[in-house]
Order: structure tokens, then C-alpha cells, then sequence
């Protein structure tokens, strides 16, 4: 059967609320202010409120509508081969810390529904990390030994819950799925009111570094004690975040079988690799990742996901369909702490490598103990040095150059709007300058400059989601150059459409 054309939109997302929170207005100060409405702010702000402190959090859209609302919806401390991959650059006391961590983030977010009252279909799920080769079980093995290790009650198993033959796999039971924007509309829920704000549809331009931090929004300034900066990718350049991480993106489609889906939450390992869930009847399968900003993206992404479904269940209908993009640090550990050395008022936290819903929530607990006068974590300081990673955080800013003068030395694709068909993009060159212009499938133009407001990169078109995506940091741009995701934070200057 041919992949169906689903509109590329979340599962998660068919859950956001139809009211919405306000813009700031009148209240302007509060002791923490909370860049970002995702997991990692929201229960930030919610933990600093049970503390006492008058929290705000600004949200540049909807609560939720990022990347917390387009994901799997796992939050497990068993994360395919992470716990290798932290121990064989930071040492094995970081990945103990790591998965310690981890594990008390997936009851945190237990005991947070409950004690809450968030109905968000959470449920206790065994986690695994597969090995669907032979070739990829020696992998799976040293995981299990890093995890049995640093304290988790894992186990090795010969077969998992899927429709095909495996090699083995590490089993951690008793971790949690569930509906992640229903769980972070609770979390925005208990946040509001009591003397804390959410604001919705204001995005933070600046920030002033003093008492107080004064954030600039595009709704007037708004003053703080301290700021947390919890927008998934870290706006703003002074901690020189962008420098140290990869911006990576994934798709997911969700397709209605028939019969039982797999009801582990599972990933394997090697290449390519694909994650597992079910949500009722629906099964959902991850994959097809790439560097932000890759060239010649296409749906080929979500074909091949939708042809690895079709081969292994008997699928009824393709529903949904939806990506995201994670920063992925040098040497695959989160950085949660202040902005810069020194910092007394900035916090951060960023680099969950794509397991931002345990990490994300890993990172509120460090980030409300460290706001709270304790100590917070040292082994996941964003300040740090791991010489063992070094080597990667070279290639990164080799690639980061390679992209930024490479893509200025190729020529324009073509030579006026006029040669595009309905549904397609190109770019025009005049000069130095380079235009990029998308013909929607109804005929219209919409033209943007291709210079990235972040650090000025040629943006690339992604033709899986529409849009305007930067290879240098991951910043993506709507085609009428709105900004989707940081750490860019003003949209792309529109341009006339050349030679219409």
C-alpha cells in the first residue's frame, strides 16, 4: 500500500487547550522568571512555587506546543546506550549520577500527576534497549553493565514485544508513558495563580544581567531576581551554548494497526535506528534522524518510517505524523546550572539529547535545589571541560565553519520564482544576497532572506515540515521567516519574491 499524505502534525498536540494564558500586562516583577513553557520550565516554576517564590513563566507560543508536545512520550532512566556513551567521556561516577538522576525524575513526574491531580493517561511501561543484530549485542551488553552498575534494577532478555526476531535486549521495568501536553497543561494549571503567572504568545529578545534581570519580551520588560533560561536550545550567545552542542532532528508517525501493538517502550541500537510505543491503538515508531539543516531533506523521512511500519504491522491507517529537534552536547551530558561562570542570576538547562522528559524534569530538581541556596550538581555544570570529548567538540565547529562559508560559495538553484511548482522551494541569488521563496500548493509566494538572525548561516528548506532550517545551530524559521526554534529569536527579514 502507498504512504497515505497525513498532515504532518503531533498526536500531543490534539490536546491543546482552547483558552489560552495571557500576555503580561499589569504584574511586571517576580523573584524567578522562566523563559520557556516546556517540561523543564513548567516544573521548574512549579518546584521554586512550592518553595515560596513568586514565579512567571514566558512562553514564546503555547504551553506545551514545542518540543515537549512532539516526541515519543517516554520518560525512562533506560535511554539506549547513553549511560555507555556519558561513562566512556565523563567517567563512570557521572553516569551513575546520571542514572540515579534519571530514575528519581520518572517518580518525580509520577508524584507530580498525583499530587496534582493531571490526567495525562500515564502509565507504568518496561523500558528496553534492543539489540535487533548480533552484530549490535555487545552494545546492549555494556549498557546493561553501566546501568546495573550505577543501581538500576535492569535485566537482560532474550525477546522483547515486537514483530520481529531480536538478538537481546536490557529490560528496566516500572517506567512511565504518557500524555505529554495533558501533563505539562497540568503543570502550567498548578503553576498559575497565588502570586505566579504563565504568560503565553511572548517571546524573550534580551536580557540584562543585573539586580534585577530585566528580560526584554515582545510584550514589554518583565524583572526578576533570577532567570531561568529553559528554552530548550539556550537563546542568547554569552554562554557560547551553541558552540558546544548539535542540533539533531527526528520524525515520528503514528499509524492504527490492527491487532495488539507493541506495548514496551523500546529503541535499538545501530543504524537505523528505530524507537517504539503505543498509545491504545495506535503504534508509533521514531526515526529517519539527521543533523538540523541537512541538505535535501524531503518526506523520505517519513516514508521510510511509514515502509518500517507497514513491513512489520498490518496497518490501517496513518494518522498523525511529526518531528522534533535536540541538542546533543559534546560529550552527551545535559547542562543544568548558571548561565556563566560566575552567575548568580542566570540559570540554564539544555543538552537532554533527546530524552528532554526525564531530563527535563531531572534538570527542574537540580535547577530548584541550586535556586533554593543548595548545591545543585557539578557533574552536569555547563562550565565544565571534558577532554575526552574534545575531539567531537572539534568536529562540531569544523562543520559549523564548513557550513557557514560553504553555502556561500555555491550559486542560486534558480533563477527567478517563476520555476517553482505548487508545494516546492528554491533559492534565487541577486549579488551577494540570496533569497529563498516557497510556492504554497495554492500558487502563493513567500520569500525570506536566507541569512540566519542567530549567527547570519544560509538557512536550508526541509521539505518534510516546510521549512527554513540553519545547519550551523539548528535555529528554523516558518516560510514567512517566523521563528519555530532557537536560539534565534527575530524572524528572517521577508524579501520580494525575485522575478515574479
Amino acid at each position: 500500500m502507498p504512504p497515505t499524505t497525513t498532515a504532518a502534525q503531533s498526536l500531543w498536540l490534539a490536546a491543546l487547550p482552547g483558552t489560552t494564558y495571557p500576555q503580561p500586562s499589569d504584574e511586571r516583577a517576580f523573584d524567578v522568571l522562566v523563559l520557556g513553557g516546556g517540561i523543564t520550565g513548567l516544573t521548574t516554576a512549579l518546584l521554586l512555587k512550592g518553595r515560596g517564590a513568586r514565579v512567571a513563566v514566558v512562553e514564546a507560543g503555547r504551553i506545551g506546543a514545542g518540543v515537549s508536545g512532539n516526541n515519543t512520550a517516554k520518560v525512562t532512566a533506560l535511554q539506549s546506550t547513553v549511560l555507555t556513551s556519558i561513562g566512556s567521556t565523563r567517567g563512570t561516577e557521572v553516569a551513575d549520577e546520571y542514572a540515579a538522576r534519571s530514575l528519581a525524575a520518572v517518580e518525580l513526574v509520577a508524584e507530580l500527576a498525583a499530587d496534582e491531580g493531571i490526567d495525562c493517561d500515564l502509565q507504568r511501561r518496561d523500558a528496553f534497549t534492543v539489540a535487533p543484530r548480533d552484530e549490535e549485542l555487545a552494545d546492549v551488553e555494556r549498557e546493561f553493565d553501566a546501568a546495573r552498575r550505577a543501581g538500576l534494577p535492569v535485566e537482560m532478555t532474550p525477546s522483547v514485544d515486537l514483530p520481529y526476531p531480536v538478538s537481546g535486549a536490557v529490560r528496566l521495568r516500572d517506567q512511565v508513558e504518557f500524555h505529554p501536553v495533558k501533563y505539562v497543561g497540568g503543570l502550567a494549571a498548578a503553576v498559575e495563580g497565588d502570586g505566579c503567572r504563565v504568560f503565553e504568545g511572548t517571546r524573550a529578545l534580551g536580557v540584562t544581567d543585573r539586580s534585577p534581570v530585566r528580560v526584554e519580551t515582545t510584550h514589554g520588560p518583565l524583572t526578576g531576581d533570577r532567570v531561568v533560561v529553559a528554552t530548550h536550545y539556550p537563546v542568547w550567545d554569552r554562554g557560547l551554548y551553541f558552540a558546544r552542542v548539535e542540533a539533531s532532528r527526528s520524525y515520528c508517525v503514528a499509524a492504527r494497526v490492527r491487532g495488539e501493538p507493541a506495548r514496551g517502550m523500546s529503541i535499538t541500537t545501530g543504524s537505523p535506528t528505530w524507537s517504539y510505543r503505543s498509545a491504545g491503538d495506535l503504534m508509533i515508531v521514531l526515526g529517519s534522524d539527521h543533523p538540523a539543516g541537512a541538505r535535501g531533506v524531503g518526506r523520505s523521512c517519513y516514508t521510510a518510517i511509514e515502509e518500517h511500519l507497514r513491513e512489520h504491522w498490518d496497518v490501517e491507517e496513518v494518522t498523525h505524523r511529526w518531528s522534533a529537534q535536540d541538542p546533543i552536547p559534546y560529550d552527551h551530558t545535559p547542562m543544568i546550572g548558571t548561565y556563566t561562570p560566575g552567575s548568580s542570576r542566570m540559570y540554564v538547562a539544555t543538552g537532554f539529547a533527546k530524552w528532554g522528559l526525564s531530563g527535563g524534569t531531572m534538570a527542574a530538581a537540580i535547577l530548584a535545589e541550586q535556586l533554593s541556596g543548595g548545591p545543585g550538581s557539578a557533574a552536569f555544570s555547563p562550565h565544565r571541560v571534558s577532554p575526552r570529548g574534545l575531539a567531537q567538540l572539534a568536529r562540531l565547529n569544523a562543520k559549523v565553519g564548513a557550513d557557514l562559508v560553504g553555502d556561500r560559495l555555491m550559486p542560486g538553484r534558480i533563477s527567478s520564482a517563476a520555476e517553482l511548482a505548487p508545494g516546492t522551494a528554491g533559492v534565487v541569488r541577486s549579488g551577494t544576497e540570496r533569497t529563498g521563496v516557497y510556492r504554497d500548493p495554492d500558487g502563493g509566494l513567500h520569500a525570506v532572506s536566507m541569512r540566519c538572525t542567530h549567527l547570519g548561516c544560509l538557512v536550508r528548506f526541509n521539505a518534510a515540515e516546510n521549512s527554513w532550517d540553519c545547519p550551523c545551530h539548528g535555529s528554523r524559521f516558518d516560510v514567512d521567516g517566523e521563528v519555530l526554534e532557537g536560539p534565534a529569536v527575530r524572524p528572517l527579514p521577508r524579501r520580494d519574491p525575485p522575478g515574479e
